[in-house]
């Protein structure tokens, strides 16, 4: 992946935002792994939350290895420009979060699980940056889909930041924001370690738990 550890790390405003493109990304519709859809229509009992915590090559491997995951892709939100390419979100000059879409079965596994995977496979205390990997695309980040996803996303901040600087770490820099669009990676980043095992993976947690519960 891109370090880019000249640009900047300041996302930046609609003026000065990447115009983009009106047509969406075409992607393969299979799971590489599962072989399911991986855009929607998804099952009734199925929802959607949407995370960025670094490299999304490593962040979706995290998600589809869990059960309960019924498919998983990678793609970019929470920024401008419409419709944008990995070079573009690389460039800083998008906004946008270089994020995993996890479609989860709801009688298998609940949200606050894969908030726990969330916090765990990353450290959310780094700002723009994950491990060597500098920029604004690699920022922490939960886009909720409605207020309980909010409130149990703001919720499990709240505990896991008291938790981590009890252990001497800087506070969580994760944002908590309503969900954007969601536009898809290009093909070749889906299911990216699943397709190139052996590929570049530079997401490492904290080593602590977090041991909120939603109860």
């Amino acid at each position: 992946m891109f370090g880019f550890a000249e640009k900047t790390l300041n996302l930046p405003s609609r003026k000065h935002a990447l115009p983009g493109r009106e047509h969406a990304m075409i992607v393969t519709n299979q799971h590489f792994v599962t072989g399911r859809p991986i855009q929607e229509p998804f099952p009734d009992n199925c929802r959607q939350a949407v995370f960025g915590l670094g490299c999304f090559w490593g962040a979706e491997r995290f998600f589809w290895q869990h059960d309960g995951i019924y498919t998983t892709a990678v793609g970019y939100a929470a920024g401008l420009t419409p419709n944008p390419t990995y070079e573009e979100v690389c460039s800083g000059l998008t906004g946008h979060n270089e994020v995993v879409l996890a479609v989860y079965d709801t009688t298998q596994i609940d949200y606050a699980a894969l908030l726990k995977i969330f916090w765990e496979a990353h450290d959310p205390t780094e700002g723009m940056r994950q491990g060597n990997d500098i920029g604004t695309q690699y920022r922490s980040g939960i886009y909720t889909f409605n207020q309980e996803q909010a409130r149990e996303a703001e919720s499990s901040r709240r505990s896991y930041e008291k938790t981590l600087r009890e252990r001497d770490f800087d506070p969580i820099t994760t944002e908590i924001v309503p969900a954007t669009e969601f536009y898809y990676a290009e093909d070749y980043h889906q299911q990216y370690l699943a397709k190139n095992p052996a590929g570049y993976c530079g997401l490492g947690g904290t080593g602590v738990s977090c041991a909120w519960s939603a109860d």
